[in-house]
């Protein structure tokens, strides 16, 4: 997968959904039902401060004609994905029947504090189980939308690892060693190690198939953790991104081979275990477990389950969305300034 051309699941709900007003408003209109069709009216949430401060039009409860899910459900969700930004708010304004049953099309208008009088709808489905949420791709439905994720990764992201031993908090980076953002995020990744020092951070290596040479690296890296553990392991990725240009047709032995020098192993032994099944295997069982988590590119941060795609959010962004997902999962953090603020 192209990542300049694939987007996560996670990285779409956070564009907003990338939904135009044109081509929304006239959505809800069509679905607004006659004056002779019954209604099954879900509760329209009266005005809270947080209106008054920024208010939206009203919600017309003729627009709210699906019985499940109700504006709590939605407002949980969309709290669990967005409630690290202050400044951002939204109204449900529409949650409408389908001509699928059971699905439903949930409308939601979203502004911000610093630009008031203006709003952006968001439009998503839901599915008849209640389960799922579907814009361009399908994503966990819910007040905890990454409990599934997070257990998954808890009980299978066994790559190597630095930071805390627990993983309570845990951050897994998939990667691709010849992806260039891949290389460029990882200041963003020494950062957050040093930011949340409760934090198990684990790298996952996901060779994509259009970099012809990451399959190569990853085994490689893969046999340098089971000869030299996660330190040299970690040595590697650093000497093969320093060098990463190399990666070609002509020098594409010579730059792996220089790199695993640097990280302290033994070419021809690491050769040897890379032509190995059980490091065939190992880098499978990597691209296995993105796939079921739902990565969709690289460079991705699942945050306890929270995909985050870690190119496209700058640093002081990422840094409170990791707080603020550790916070919903009760862990206390406690956010000092630091150097790599300024990052």
């Amino acid at each position: 997968m192209k990542e300049t051309l694939v987007l996560s699941k996670t990285k779409m709900i956070l564009m907003g959904f990338a939904c135009a007003l044109t081509s929304c408003a006239p959505l809800i209109a069509q679905n607004v039902p006659a004056s002779n069709t019954p209604v099954v009216a879900a509760p329209v949430p009266q005005p809270s401060a947080r209106e008054e401060a920024h208010p939206f039009p009203p919600a017309n409860p003729k627009n709210f004609t699906a019985p499940t899910p109700s504006v709590d459900e939605v407002n949980s969700f969309l709290k669990a994905l967005w409630g690290y930004d202050t400044n951002r708010i939204w109204e449900v304004a529409a949650i409408l029947k389908t001509p699928a049953p059971g699905v439903a099309k949930v409308v939601v208008l979203i502004g911000d504090k610093r630009a008031p009088g203006k709003a952006q709808p968001l439009i998503f489905f839901t599915t008849p189980d209640g389960k799922h949420a579907i814009a361009d791709n399908v994503m966990d439905f819910g007040a905890k939308p990454f409990a599934e994720a997070r257990k998954t990764l808890q009980d299978r992201a066994n790559g190597p690892a630095k930071g805390a031993k627990s993983n309570d908090l845990l951050i897994v980076e998939f990667a691709d060693l010849q992806c260039d953002r891949c290389k460029d995020a990882e200041d963003k990744v020494d950062s957050l190690t040093q930011d949340f020092p409760q934090a198990r951070i684990v790298f996952e290596d996901v060779p994509q198939t259009d970099h012809p040479y990451s399959q190569q690296a990853a085994l490689d890296g893969y046999c340098v953790r089971q000869t030299k553990g996660d330190d040299a392991f970690f040595s590697y990725v650093q000497a093969v991104y320093a060098k990463q240009a190399g990666l070609t047709a002509q020098s594409a032995d010579a730059t792996l081979n220089a790199a695993l020098t640097a990280a302290g192993a033994d070419p021809a032994k690491i050769t040897a275990c890379a032509a190995t099944p059980e490091a065939a295997a190992a880098i499978e069982a990597n691209k296995k477990l993105a796939e079921d988590v739902g990565v969709g590119q690289t460079p991705l941060l699942a945050v306890n389950g929270h995909l985050l795609a870690i190119s496209a959010i700058p640093y002081e962004s990422l840094k409170q969305m990791v707080a603020y997902q550790a916070r919903q999962d009760g862990i206390a953090v406690h956010l000092q300034p630091t150097l790599s603020d300024l990052k």
